[in-house]
């Protein structure tokens, strides 16, 4: 690994091929596009022990810009899971690689190339829906395998949530090659969220603008989907409707509604979309919120891993108090982060849209958060914000993630994107003499302080 900061990292892929983040734009077979799919639980790994180590970590760069689609469901993967190659040295493995983009795919670019994001994110998952994303084994290995905050994964590469907010392509989802999936966010009443329109594109900075505003067909209408849910660990995104009058309450009572479907669940207080939702971030507020949401889980004939989601807008105090309430709280692990209010590092300084940014130009401030959080508690963490490659991933592992979410960069990659990133993970692992992923969590810390 390379001992540079991680600016410096960043340029260090300004050369590759378009083909390592956007398979899609490449329309030779053979490109690095290969597929595995995620079905039922993997097998207990290492646990979900965590590194105070001070290694340095090599970030894997942004890759040369190119105008992207909404996303769009990869093509049909090979049968087979990951197989290692039983040779001594600890050799890479040898991992099946996926086909070409399938002629449906092209043409399903195309189109969606033509039309606003959100009418072509919900053609996606339309398309998810039935049946024309990619189908297969899980991708896993030994050292991908994990657990984390008591759930076994296959491998610790997930869906964030917002992708799949009212859970109508779970089966499609859970073959995609996640080792977990996230739905929501649900609140107890369906709601529209805010005017249309509400997704923007940032292409140059291979980024995006939202401002939904928790749009969802309510908690009984997603409930109902998650009673048929696939095998595999699928966790829920809680919300609370923007004219609710007890807003914790809310938390809870999507919890008490969706729990028996669900392996986790994650407390989200950190949407800027919904006005004042991100007050109940402050110390005093969360502690309350979290004390009725815990009290609901603990009444339940099955309780579940409770995350929090925070935001990385954070000032360092903030970021100490959420720390320590969630300790105390006693949640199974903390989500850092959601979108940014912030523009920095946008290509057009002039963007004034409102709205979280996702994407790219969030990696180094959300790993930053999470690199501060791993240095003041022991609960796990998950890491999302720019994550778009596998080295990528390794960095926020490195910085203190025992697991990482993605959705962005599903935009420029399409869902297969999420088999990429953990067989290159696993490659990684390999060629630096991991055993397993658990060992590598928080050993770049110091890079991010």
């Amino acid at each position: 690994m390379g001992r540079s900061g991680p600016r410096r990292r960043n340029a260090r892929r300004s050369g590759r091929s378009r083909r390592w983040l956007h398979p899609f734009l490449d329309c030779r077979t053979g490109a690095r596009d290969g597929r595995e799919a995620f079905r039922g639980r993997g097998r207990a790994g290492a646990g979900g022990h965590r590194h105070r180590g001070t290694g340095r970590s090599a970030l894997g760069a942004v890759a040369r810009r190119s105008a992207f689609p909404a996303s769009l469901p990869g093509a049909e993967a090979p049968r087979g899971g990951l197989v290692e190659e039983a040779a001594a040295g600890g050799r890479t493995p040898r991992i099946p690689r996926g086909h070409g983009m399938s002629a449906l795919e092209k043409l399903g670019l195309a189109a969606l190339h033509r039309i606003d994001p959100e009418t072509g994110h919900g053609l996606a998952l339309k398309a998810l829906k039935a049946g024309l994303g990619p189908k297969g084994s899980p991708v896993t290995s030994a050292r991908l395998a994990t657990r984390v905050a008591g759930l076994d994964l296959p491998n610790p590469v997930g869906l964030a949530a917002g992708f799949d907010k009212n859970a109508v392509a779970l089966d499609a989802l859970a073959q995609t090659g996640f080792g977990f999936v996230e739905v929501g966010a649900a609140t107890p009443r369906p709601q529209e969220g805010n005017p249309r329109p509400r997704l923007w594109r940032l292409t140059q900075d291979r980024a995006a603008i939202n401002r939904f505003g928790f749009n969802n067909e309510g908690m009984e209408t997603i409930a109902g989907r998650l009673a048929r849910r696939p095998a595999g660990i699928i966790g829920l995104n809680l919300g609370a409707n923007k004219d609710s009058e007890d807003r914790a309450a809310d938390f809870a009572a999507v919890l008490t509604r969706c729990a028996a479907h669900l392996d986790f669940a994650t407390v989200n207080v950190s949407s800027p979309n919904t006005e004042k939702l991100r007050d109940l971030q402050g110390r005093a507020a969360l502690s309350a919120l979290l004390a009725g949401v815990m009290a609901a889980n603990a009444a339940l004939p099955r309780p579940l891993p409770v995350f929090l989601k925070i935001a990385p807008d954070l000032s360092e105090a903030e970021i100490e108090d959420v720390a320590r309430v969630a300790e105390e709280a006693r949640v199974s692990a903390i989500v850092a982060t959601n979108t940014t209010l912030s523009r920095d590092g946008l290509t057009d300084s002039s963007v004034t849209t409102m709205g979280g940014l996702s994407g790219q130009p969030l990696f180094e401030r959300s790993t930053r958060v999470l690199a501060r959080l791993s240095s003041l508690t022991d609960l796990p963490l998950i890491g999302v914000g720019g994550v778009g490659s596998a080295e990528q991933a390794y960095a926020k592992i490195r910085a203190g993630a025992s697991a990482v979410q993605l959705y962005t960069a599903l935009v420029y990659g399409g869902v297969s994107l999420a088999g990429e990133i953990a067989r290159g993970l696993n490659a990684l692992l390999a060629r630096d003499g991991f055993a397993n992923v658990a060992d590598v969590v928080g050993t770049g810390r110091s890079d991010w302080l």
